[in-house]
Order: structure tokens, then C-alpha cells, then sequence
């Protein structure tokens, strides 16, 4: 029997403190749409067949029955890192609107003048790095960042 590797990647999860000002967060500053909202859980529509789930803390650490079976438990913890992506020509835009909403930007990176990882000595492209309300290091990459891939 033979099967192709999975799709795009369908969703993400980040657990976070606050589900509604974490949605707020990304709706009002990123743009994202809020899809379903909860006080345990929201999810948002990052892009077509995209959706980055926000946990609450806690509560997803046990199994959530639903009418069509059982979700099993997950939960994780810490500040993670999640990346998404934007186009070369709107970079010095995205800096703009982070900036003029107040977000701190932490870094910015061109990958072709810091290849990593070594073994990838292709790399192009740029990337911002910002913090969510959760300490989440968000990215926002332009093409190039992972040749081939994106």
C-alpha cells in the first residue's frame, strides 16, 4: 500500500493565558479572522485552509468529548515560535504597521547574509520577529527563507 506524504500543514495550536485578547492580537494586528470563539479555545483563519488555534492554559488537558468522537487531551507550555508568511514587496509595510501598533519588533534577519543552517547555503529572503501578548516569538518571512519550500 502506498500513500503520499500529508498536505500543507492545516492548522497550529499556541496555548495561551487569555483566548480573547490573544484572538484580538491577531485579528486586529495581524489581520487573521476569527472563526470560532471560546473562553478554552478560538480559532482563526491565518489563510485558505489555514487556522491557528488559540488553547487556553489548562484547558485542553483533558479530553473534550464532542458529538463525533473524542478530541484527545494536548497541552503544551513555554514561549514558542510560529512563523507566517508575507511577500517581499510588503516587508517595510508589515515594519510600519508592528511599529504604529505598538509591538516591539526584536529582530530583523536577511538570511542571505546569515546562511543558517550551514548546509543550506541558498537561503534569500527576510524575516521580523515580534512577541505575541504570551511571549510567542511570531514570525513574518518572505520568500526565500526556506528555498524550495517557501
Amino acid at each position: 500500500m502506498t500513500t503520499k506524504r500529508p498536505g500543507p500543514l492545516v492548522e497550529t495550536a499556541l496555548w495561551v493565558d487569555d483566548t480573547r485578547r490573544s484572538s484580538e492580537f491577531y485579528a486586529f494586528r495581524l489581520g487573521f479572522r476569527v472563526l470560532a470563539m471560546a473562553e478554552r479555545i478560538a480559532a482563526l483563519e491565518i489563510a485558505a485552509g489555514q487556522v491557528l488555534i488559540l488553547c487556553a492554559k489548562g484547558g485542553s488537558a483533558a479530553p473534550v468529548a464532542t458529538p463525533g468522537g473524542q478530541v484527545p487531551p494536548a497541552e503544551a507550555a513555554g514561549e514558542m515560535h510560529v512563523a507566517f508568511a508575507i511577500e517581499e514587496t510588503e516587508f517595510e509595510g508589515w515594519i510600519e504597521r508592528l511599529t504604529a501598533a505598538g509591538i516591539a519588533i526584536e529582530s530583523v534577519v536577511e538570511w542571505d547574509k546569515a546562511p543558517w543552517p550551514p548546509t543550506i547555503n541558498s537561503r534569500s529572503g527576510r524575516s521580523i520577529y515580534f512577541r505575541d501578548p504570551d511571549r510567542h516569538l511570531i514570525e513574518l518571512a518572505t520568500p526565500g527563507v526556506w528555498p524550495g519550500v517557501y
